[in-house]
């Protein structure tokens, strides 16, 4: 798709659909293709478990609670969004395209939107919903990747297209929501390509790169090298597992065990953690006269396996793609729940990588509440529409009738008016 001609100031917005929050952030383009945010809204999820909607009336009503705060800051009605796809059922693969060129001129346009287009052609989703179709960087005669191969002479050209998949069945739950919160889906992404869009620096994503953009109720992961994504995958687990095992240790109500996890939770113990103590509610008795104290290394003990348990997770998706010893590239945390104190030394321990906290940085003038990891999905997916270039596919096989190409054809058409 060729680069946007920002002839006027558009409005862009996106919708963070999370299984701990909601969010909605309302944007301008100008002409200079800066994005300046005008609204924002958030509050705790409703009817959302692990990435799953699971009662959509309660969604529902999160959703529009979001919506309608961000448009009454940014004076202004949305009904077009952004919207993340999570879960853990997200999935990928790389498809390969090639075509023979003509040996008597060098590399043109034409032929790299033949190469795209041949890969795009025909594409099997077995049932599932497509979210994303990136081309990723080219080769020429089989040898080394090219990031653009035009005015150069050879035989063949050949190019990866890195699909997203998530069951049907899950995206419709979403579209279901979105579209009773009277919005329509322009546009669709993965927590952790969005997350990458707006933490990555390009040397990060040039040199490789994994994302884990850890969520209340899943941690998405996604593996950039050449200055692309190649693989994507998700996990059933995040912040609210660890929450609950605080709740059922300590036999504390839900509420209480969050808190708890905020003010005194870690990842780690150290020496003086055995000294200091923690005030805990018991279940169902919220008042000061049945307060127990325990040592804050109780709290930690319960913390540390779960965390711990979720880098063996990753550390073993990554090994199950073939990616966990191809090369020594750093990790990117982010999401709310990567905030906890002593993640990233945990995550560098059990996945033996350099490890740092990613928070949205690749937006100017970002009002200070949004940048937080917490918000990393919700300003990349405003990234994503800006940098937008996924072909549309030709012909999509083995879909149920509802859906076809419609996603990819909203977010084109919709760029195309608007820029």
């Amino acid at each position: 798709m060729s680069p946007h001609s920002f002839n006027r100031p558009t409005t862009i917005a996106a919708l963070d659909i999370g299984s701990s929050k909601v969010c909605c952030v309302i944007a301008k383009i100008g002409r200079d293709k800066r994005i300046n945010i005008v609204g924002y809204g958030y509050n705790a999820s409703k009817g959302i478990k692990n990435g799953i909607i699971t009662d959509i009336n309660q969604a529902t009503i999160s959703v529009g609670n979001a919506v309608d705060a961000a448009e009454q800051m940014a004076n202004e009605r949305i009904n077009r969004v952004i919207v993340n796809v999570s879960g853990d059922k997200i999935k990928s693969f790389i498809k390969s395209s090639t075509i023979t060129l003509n040996k008597n001129r060098p590399v043109n346009e034409n032929d790299l939107v033949k190469v795209v287009d041949k890969g795009t052609q025909k594409i099997n989703v077995e049932g599932c919903e497509l979210i994303h179709c990136l081309h990723t960087n080219y080769s020429m005669d089989g040898g080394e990747e090219i990031k653009d191969p035009r005015n150069i002479f050879g035989e063949t050209l050949s190019v990866d297209i890195l699909l997203g998949l998530v069951p049907e069945i899950m995206y419709r739950n979403i579209t279901t929501v979105v579209n009773n919160a009277n919005l329509e889906i322009a546009g669709k992404a993965f927590p952790s390509y969005a997350s990458g869009l707006a933490c990555l620096v390009d040397d990060e994503k040039e040199l490789g790169a994994t994302v884990i953009d850890m969520g209340g109720g899943t941690t998405s992961i996604a593996c950039w090298r050449h200055g692309y994504p190649f693989y994507f995958s998700a996990l059933p687990v995040g912040g609210n597992n660890v929450t609950n095992d605080i709740a059922y240790g300590l036999t504390t109500s839900f509420s209480h065990a969050e808190r708890l996890k905020t003010l005194h939770g870690c990842a780690f113990l150290s020496s003086q953690d055995s000294e200091e103590t923690i005030n805990v509610y018991p279940v169902g008795e919220e008042d000061d006269s049945s307060i127990k104290q325990i040592p804050r290394a109780e709290l930690i003990q319960i913390i540390t396996p779960r965390i711990e348990e979720t880098f063996e997770m990753v550390n073993h998706k990554l090994a199950e793609a073939g990616l966990k010893d191809v090369f020594n590239h750093r990790v990117v945390l982010t999401g709310g729940a990567s905030q906890l104190a002593g993640v990233r030394e945990i995550a560098s321990m059990v996945l033996d990588k350099q490890v740092r906290l990613g928070r949205p940085k690749n937006i100017l003038s970002l009002p200070d509440i949004l940048y937080g990891p917490s918000f990393s999905t919700c300003i990349g997916m405003l990234l994503f529409a800006l940098n937008y270039s996924e072909r549309k596919p030709g012909k999509i096989i083995n879909k149920p009738t509802s859906g076809n190409a419609k996603g990819f054809g909203k977010i084109f058409s919709w760029l195309q008016q608007n820029f």
